[in-house]
């Protein structure tokens, strides 16, 4: 301990210990009377306060600290001057024990009392030793199952009036382990480090450092914790526990002299003290346990007069040495840092004491403003236009509150919101950025690109047979020269109709969800401050988005399947249909936009990668055409007026040559620009010998690729893919980020304004006075005015107090 420390004044040089006797006895006299005794009380019930409401005072206080099996339960008990058993529950290593011992020569044996959790009130006096034992086991285990945790920093307050105690009040931490007990989570040593060092570092805490005299200073596990909380050890009082097992050790002057110095470790300044206590932990008298505690003393002393050569520097090392002196010497300093600490805790009381005043004033405010509807109106707009500011900054791009929290993963926003998964997909959708957890803007874009990957998922369903043919002939009694054109376009139109209709309303729903989870957000951005009807409205506005951003999706989706719709008839379509070319093109294209770019690790680089192999390929085909009926071997291209086809065409035509064709003046099958007039009528050589028309073919025709069923199918896919490309890059992102996005920055404020505040007072006053409020703010006053009461009577006794130094 520094002698040079402003704050603690060591106790220097006595030459016997006639003196020391002396001199503590005429200190304890001096600090005994009623002055000291009224300071002690107004410290105490001030900390009693302090604890109750969690006031955070710098109190003068000691911080007991140390190794497990260090000796502070052995060191506590012998400060209280009794004994209860601590080390069998434990005491301290999972709750801090604030133990305020109150000198009363009248308590001739110790009456204990503990404060009751959350509050300043002391329960009844438990006398048995056993009891004290118990209740501190029981209230530990209680407040750790409550909390689920292994340690908690929520003290224990025990306050021991005893006739042989000193005036003297010190916290016991938990001891420090290396390993965590079998059945307790292995981060409890880190988390009992980490209380400590909370605990021990407010500078108004002199810390009472514990360690065995059998660890030598250069192999002490815990000196270097106390350095990283008091560097210089100015407010550090270090004692060597259990010192009697050290002492045959020596056997001259020097080595005992050294030993005590401890200056290549500790510094010249820093003196330890050095004590040993009694080891019979048998069932014995509070007399005899105090009596056997100034034997132990007693015995160090002689034993380094008489049994080492030369005995041992008494005027500089004497009043480290033994129970005795470190008591009196945490006593002397406790008082005279309360003394010192007196004037500056009376104005910190004025000060609470102010605050607390003001806080019951504007509690009582509130009260007062719940029948108040132009004041309720105007906090509810001020509240609703907060609200609406953090949920446009949240989709504008925000990390603020932390991402990592209140964002969610794609998986998470699937299983969460109950959407599940996008219709009729059966590969698994993993977006860029799926596992990474995201809000508002970030999350809204990732879920427009998963609807893109599961859109460009989708094939084309296979159509029977049954359907082409009466697609086709159908088209065929229209008239027209586009027949297997216009049949193709027909099923690629009823296929996204259906197909992909499910997939805009997925894709709305999962958005409302994502836009729906920035209330919960912005909540806790405005700390805290919910209201069910803002909540509802809010809700309200958002399934109104969704519901129309569905329309308007829908009628995306007619436009683009419309007969009249020149979608699948585009230039640039008709070439990639003759070319083979696939239509992913475009997406391909697409996934090179911002959200491609992979940022988790170990997720899809390209969506492309995940969509690979799921598109439709239309069947390669030959550079020439062949007009069904006719016969597929290389010949000139014949001319218009010489190309003939059969009377009715159908699906599973034959492309041999041995079938006979009558010349016709009309081409049904040819691309042109010009009416054709097919006639219907039958042509007994265009039914077999079944009678079947060659329509559903004779089951040789099925596997056929020139066929015109196979020619339809592979038509109506690329028409398929054409459709779904112009409604995805050509609508839907636009649509959605103007259906969404748009209204909530500018339509919210007004449609909730609307909504919650264009009402009558009665109704008003219905939807934003919450059950309850008012007795919980009631509540809140009574527990303010309690602080006050306390805390003024703190106040008047430290006024006392300081009238009287």
């Amino acid at each position: 301990m520094s002698t040079t420390n402003t704050f603690l004044n060591t106790p220097t040089k006595t030459p016997n210990s006639t003196s020391i006797s002396k001199k503590h006895h005429k200190q304890h006299a001096s600090d005994s009377g009623s002055e000291f005794k009224d300071r002690f009380e107004a410290y105490n019930r001030l900390q009693a306060a302090a604890v109750a409401f969690g006031e955070k005072l710098p109190i003068p206080e000691i911080v007991a600290i140390g190794g497990q099996s260090d000796g502070k339960s052995s060191l506590l008990e012998a400060l209280l001057g009794f004994r209860f058993n601590v080390r069998e529950v434990e005491m301290g290593t999972r709750r801090p024990l604030i133990l305020q011992m109150v000198h009363d020569p009248t308590a001739l044996e110790p009456r204990c009392r503990f404060q009751e959790e959350d509050s300043e009130e002391y329960g009844s006096p438990i006398v048995l030793a056993s009891a004290i034992a118990d209740t501190i086991k029981f209230r530990t285990e209680s407040l750790l199952k409550r909390t689920r945790a292994a340690v908690s920093s929520k003290p224990i307050v025990m306050r021991a009036e005893y006739a042989h105690c000193p005036n003297l009040t010190i916290i016991d931490t938990p001891g420090f382990v290396l390993k965590a007990k079998k059945g307790e989570p292995e981060r409890t040593p880190d988390e009992i480090l980490s209380m400590v060092k909370s605990l021990a570092s407010p500078p108004h805490r002199i810390i009472l450092f514990l360690q065995q005299s059998s660890v030598e200073w250069c192999s002490s596990l815990w000196l270097d914790t106390i350095r990283e909380i008091d560097p210089t050890f100015r407010r550090t009082v270090i004692v060597v526990s259990k010192f009697d097992n050290r002492l045959k050790e020596f056997t001259d002057r020097w080595e005992v002299d050294r030993y005590l110095s401890a200056s290549g470790y500790l510094g010249e300044n820093t003196h330890p003290f050095f004590v040993a206590l009694p080891k019979d932990r048998g069932t014995i008298s509070n007399d005899e346990f105090r009596r056997q505690i100034s034997q132990v003393d007693a015995e160090m002393l002689r034993y380094l007069r008489d049994s080492v050569k030369g005995g041992f520097d008494e005027d500089k090392y004497r009043s480290y040495i033994g129970f005795g002196c470190l008591r009196d010497y945490l006593e002397a300093e406790l008082q005279r840092r309360y003394k010192e600490a007196a004037p500056a805790t009376l104005a910190l009381l004025e000060q609470r004491c102010g605050e607390v005043t003001a806080e019951i004033a504007r509690t009582e405010c509130k009260i007062k403003a719940t029948s108040d509807v132009a004041h309720l109106r105007k906090s509810a707009m001020l509240h609703t236009a907060a609200l609406c500011n953090h949920v446009e900054a949240l989709i504008d791009g925000a990390a603020d509150p932390a991402p990592e929290q209140w964002g969610k993963t794609t998986e998470e926003e699937r299983s969460e919101s109950g959407i599940g998964g996008w219709p009729s997909v059966t590969v698994d959708i993993k977006p860029p950025n799926a596992t990474l957890r995201l809000y508002g803007g970030a999350a809204f874009e990732r879920v427009l690109h998963e609807f893109r990957c599961a859109t460009y998922s989708i094939k084309c369903p296979p159509v029977s047979r049954e359907k082409v043919a009466n697609i086709l002939l159908a088209h065929t009694g229209r008239g027209g020269g586009r027949g297997i054109t216009e049949a193709a376009a027909e099923i690629a139109r009823a296929a996204a109709r259906s197909w992909l209709a499910p997939l805009l309303d997925t894709a709305c729903d999962r958005l409302a969800y994502v836009l729906g989870n920035l209330f919960e957000i912005s909540i806790e951005k405005n700390h805290g401050h919910d209201s069910n009807p803002l909540r509802q409205s809010y809700n309200h506005f958002i399934k109104d988005l969704s519901k129309e951003c569905k329309q308007l999706l829908c009628h995306h989706l007619d436009s683009v399947t419309s007969p009249y719709s020149h979608v699948c008839y585009e230039n640039n379509f008709i070439g990639s249909f003759s070319s083979g070319a696939s239509s992913m093109y475009q997406f391909n294209q697409a996934s090179t936009g911002p959200l491609c770019l992979e940022l988790s690790d170990g997720g899809p680089a390209l969506c492309k990668e995940v969509m690979k192999d799921q598109e439709n390929i239309p069947p390669e085909k030959n550079a020439q055409e062949t007009t069904p009926g006719k016969v597929t071997e290389n010949r000139e291209a014949l001319r218009e007026c010489q190309m003939t086809v059969p009377e009715t065409p159908s699906p599973d035509q034959p492309s041999d040559g041995n079938y006979g064709i009558k010349r016709e003046l009309v081409n049904c099958v040819e691309v042109g620009a010009r009416k054709r007039h097919p006639r219907i009528a039958g042509n007994a050589r265009n039914c077999g010998q079944n009678g079947e028309g060659l329509l559903f073919g004779n089951g040789d025709n099925i596997s056929r690729p020139s066929s015109t069923y196979a020619e339809i199918c592979s038509s109506a896919a690329q028409h398929f893919a054409r459709i779904r490309e112009v409604l995805v890059e050509r609508s839907v992102a636009s649509t959605l980020n103007s259906g969404f996005l748009t209204p909530c920055r500018e339509r919210l404020p007004v449609a909730l304004g609307l909504d919650l505040f264009a009402v009558n007072d009665e109704k008003f006053m219905d939807m934003f006075v919450a059950p309850g409020a008012i007795d919980t703010l009631e509540n809140e006053r009574q527990s303010l005015q309690k602080r006050q009461k306390i805390l003024h009577s703190c106040l008047n006794e430290f006024k006392s107090v300081a009238r009287a130094l």
